[in-house]
């Protein structure tokens, strides 16, 4: 091309200095006569013309003799199956079902607090007393008399059972003794209510009340919240689309961005209603919790697998482009020789997408050759070269 340009300027030389009468623009230019500078600008609109010409003529002989083609250089990748595994990104926060606040049931003082915070406890285990009022020396009254009606009754049985005595002293011996021994277990229970115990095995989170409060049953009146951390779940919101594809059993894999682990679960347990509002179900999902280190309310980025193929097509996204229809088509590599080969436009249907690749449903098969790198600079039907590295 350089070569071109040369003979172009060397021969508007040759005609500027070929007739040494022909008068310089400048001085056509300076005779201000119209007719005169138009005649001018013809000779040298003709001159151009047939410049260009020539140059037309040049470029069509060299690219009939020149041996080195000048193609697009592209990469190319070999199309085979491989594993789709895509996952649904959700988020939610961890929650655990022992999770609970401790409220007395019966008014009075708290007499004793026998654990502090971050204590472990044993389902059933004494946190606290409160002061029972006189319900024990009332418990032990009522036991002493039950105790005589029991061997009141037994005795009155014994004599009736040998048709001794009236059948009006048995019912009444036998009526007294099961009405005070029901009066016991009814104070029992309610001396028992002085006594806060564990309802599941725990860690004592929080001790709200001291020792000597004055507590009675109530909003306001939790003496202590304790927290089983080795039952841990997290709820999500899953779109209604996916309600046959999330399933319980389904893998997922958890992400703690606050702690940097990540851990391999599956879902557990799946809604059965939608909310109308978002339209959306929820998934449980269980969060094993060895360490204890993961607490309630904890954030947590979920990928749950909603689609696995075993035999998918995947392909890079980035050379993927769309045309005026909206159909998506990618270059095939046809008619290849050696390292030529023809860029053929093909439309493809796409599935799901992950990370950077995209599984291809239709439109391309095993074993046909893609362009890559260069992909969106070429055209359908245009000869490309391959490059190897």
């Amino acid at each position: 091309m350089k070569k071109i340009y040369s003979l172009v300027l060397t021969t508007l030389i040759l005609f500027s200095c070929g007739d040494k009468k022909e008068q310089s623009i400048d001085n056509v230019i300076a005779t201000k006569d119209i007719k005169q500078i138009r005649t001018k600008k013809a000779e040298l609109d003709q001159k151009v013309q047939a410049l260009s010409n020539d140059i037309k003529k040049l470029n069509t002989e060299i690219e009939a003799l020149d041996t080195i083609k000048r193609v697009p250089l592209v990469t190319a990748i070999t199309i085979k199956n491989e594993v789709f595994t895509h996952f649904l990104e959700l988020q939610g926060n961890v929650k655990t079902k022992q999770n609970v606040l401790i409220y007395p049931e019966m008014p009075g003082t708290l007499e004793t607090v026998l654990v502090k915070e971050g204590q472990k406890v044993y389902k059933g285990q004494v946190l606290a007393r409160i002061d029972d009022g006189g319900l024990a020396q009332q418990v032990a009254q009522l036991e002493a008399t039950t105790a005589l009606a029991k061997t009141t009754y037994e005795r009155q049985e014994k004599l009736w059972n040998q048709k001794i005595g009236s059948e009006i002293q048995f019912l009444q011996t036998k009526t007294n003794y099961e009405a005070t021994k029901s009066q016991l277990a009814q104070l029992k229970k309610q001396l028992g209510k002085s006594t806060i115990r564990a309802p599941f095995a725990g860690v004592i989170d929080n001790v709200f009340k001291d020792q000597g409060t004055v507590v009675s049953p109530g909003p306001g009146s939790e003496v202590f919240r304790i927290v089983n951390l080795g039952n841990m779940f997290i709820e999500a919101d899953v779109p209604e689309s996916y309600i046959s594809d999330i399933v319980p059993g389904k893998e997922v894999e958890i992400e703690f961005p606050v702690l940097g682990t990540t851990l391999d679960t599956k879902v557990r347990q799946t809604g059965n209603f939608i909310n109308p509002a978002n339209r959306t179900f929820r998934v449980e999902i269980g969060v094993p919790n060895q360490d204890r280190s993961i607490k309630p309310n904890l954030t947590a980025k979920l990928k749950i697998n909603d689609y696995t193929s075993p035999e998918a097509i995947l392909i890079p996204q980035s050379i993927i482009s769309e045309n005026a229809e909206g159909e998506q088509y990618v270059y095939k590599i046809t008619d290849l020789n050696n390292e030529f080969g023809t860029a053929k436009q093909v439309v493809v249907k796409t599935g799901k997408t992950q990370g950077d690749v995209i599984e291809i449903l239709e439109g391309i098969t095993v074993g046909d050759k893609l362009i890559k790198a260069g992909a969106r600079s070429v055209k359908d039907g245009q000869e490309i070269k391959i490059s190897k590295s």
